[in-house]
């Protein structure tokens, strides 16, 4: 079974409630944790997680290279790259590789050979035991690299070689490549918002992602306190797929600022968590 968080805007609350979920899960079954959010993973802050058993370089792009000796001057890469890498430098043909997306369409047009696509370590999968019993897989790409979809696909890859009976994925914001890699192939999705104009717009997009995907979805409404009113229209908005709602407590930011799991703190949201969590079982059971 794979679970995925996710809400379309940033900071609503997926990776405090991912990490109570994985936590949660693994009181009853084997459980893995997935940040899937490799531009900015934080989920192991959630955990209590700074430091990794082992950490894998990995390549999942390519970036082109001219071979000056074949170069006939042509110029057809130049004229060819959508994305401007190919620069000319009096009579020759460079790749900026700072704006080299690795599509290879330079590769393809070019009538000698004479460029070749060589592979990039462009990330980085992490992976640590947590002091909780379960594995947590994250994902980092590195600076200005490209190729985070593809990145979150390696890290499901080997989240899959653990034993586990429960995946929960934390997904990235938005829409883009890692929330997609985040999202299919997943058998249940909470999606999280919080009651302003932003979170739930947000959430609307996602959702276009997760019915893309035919995958059952419960929406969480996060800090519904900081306005009731929103909040009644997004509960009513969500119907039967309504999951519940957690209070805006200060005590949430303190725990993480300690590297302590929420459901483990002092927090008055413990409860409406834990009663989130037996929703989502109970709606996982009618899926």
């Amino acid at each position: 079974m794979k679970i995925v968080v996710a809400s379309g805007k940033g900071g609503t609350g997926k990776s405090m409630f991912a990490s109570s979920l994985a936590l949660l899960f693994s009181e009853i079954t084997n459980v893995v944790a997935c940040d899937c959010d490799v531009d900015a993973p934080n989920l192991g802050l959630w955990l209590g997680v700074t430091t990794y058993d082992s950490v894998e370089a990995i390549s999942t792009s390519e970036r082109a290279k001219i071979n000056n000796e074949k170069c006939v001057g042509c110029g057809k890469c130049f004229e060819n790259c959508a994305f401007g890498a190919v620069e000319k430098i009096d009579s020759r043909f460079i790749i900026n590789p700072l704006l080299c997306e690795g599509c290879g369409v330079c590769q393809l047009v070019c009538p000698t050979k004479a460029i070749d696509l060589a592979p990039v370590m462009n990330g980085e999968i992490r992976i640590k035991k947590t002091k909780w019993g379960f594995p947590l897989v994250s994902g980092q790409l590195k600076p200005g690299e490209t190729g985070s979809g593809k990145i979150v696909q390696e890290l499901r890859k080997r989240a899959d070689e653990l034993s586990h009976e429960i995946m929960i994925l934390d997904a990235a914001a938005g829409i883009g490549c890692p929330v997609i890699a985040s999202i299919t192939g997943c058998d249940y999705a909470v999606l999280v918002t919080e009651p302003t104009p932003s979170g739930f717009s947000d959430l609307m997009r996602v959702l276009e992602v997760v019915n893309h995907f035919s995958v059952p979805y419960g929406v969480i409404l996060n800090k519904w306190d900081i306005n009731p009113e929103a909040s009644q229209r997004i509960e009513k908005w969500s119907g039967e797929r309504f999951l519940g709602k957690i209070s805006y407590d200060r005590e949430v930011v303190n725990s993480i600022v300690n590297l302590r799991p929420v459901i483990l703190s002092k927090s008055k949201v413990k409860k409406e968590i834990r009663g989130i969590f037996g929703k989502i079982q109970e709606s996982i059971e009618k899926e």
